[in-house]
């Protein structure tokens, strides 16, 4: 049995995060499919690794932490693997704020609109576009705060790079073109071009699988 234990679902952006820095930083690891459309994340078994009933969850059996949020898991692994955590404590901290901006700035606008792009769910015309312009908004401005930038922190790759690509990779499969934002797209395929990368479509299997 790996160390690591992933629960979630391989078309979950939060998932993808986690088990792409596991892939890029070499770890094996176990992976455990939550079923969503049966409910197993509300299920006691679930909820007993995760308070708030949602993916992913990662268990830890060498120090017996079960923790959730994709980027405090993030936060983790960068100090158990050594990798992608940053020179510093100034560039960790620099790559925390780029991970909450993410959240804020570019996570509903992109996930929701992909959602009603995949028929995951429906939104009223309204709420569609106003999650469209959200999305097109952070991308713009993402763009421009990537400009002379090869990483979001420092000199190399960290979390955050992790966490955003985790976002911003997504939409294509929203329907967003991502031809104005020429910075964006240079930067992500420096994150496709790290040693251990997998994309959306092949970092997870469909099914639980050991690593």
């Amino acid at each position: 049995m790996a160390r690591y234990t992933l629960h979630g679902i391989f078309a979950s952006g939060p998932t993808y995060k986690v088990a792409l820095m596991l892939r890029l930083t070499g770890t094996p690891f176990d992976y455990e499919h939550v079923d969503l459309r049966a409910g197993a994340h509300k299920a006691d078994a679930f909820l007993a690794r995760n308070r708030y009933g949602q993916v992913p969850v990662l268990e830890d059996s060498q120090t017996d932490y079960c923790l959730c949020q994709s980027s405090v898991i993030l936060d983790y692994l960068a100090d158990e693997t050594g990798q992608f955590g940053g020179k510093d404590r100034g560039e960790r901290l620099r790559a925390r704020e780029w991970q909450l901006w993410g959240a804020g700035t570019l996570t509903t606008g992109i996930y929701r609109t992909r959602a009603l792009k995949l028929g995951f769910f429906k939104f009223p015309e309204q709420i569609a576009e106003a999650n469209l312009q959200s999305a097109q908004g952070g991308l713009k401005e993402l763009n421009t705060l990537l400009d002379g930038r090869d990483w979001l922190v420092g000199k190399g790759a960290t979390i955050a790079d992790i966490d955003l690509y985790g976002i911003a990779a997504y939409a294509p499969q929203a329907g967003i073109d991502l031809a104005p934002y020429g910075n964006v797209r240079k930067w992500l395929a420096r994150v496709e071009a790290l040693p251990g990368f997998k994309d959306v479509n092949t970092c997870l299997p469909q099914a639980s699988a050991k690593a």
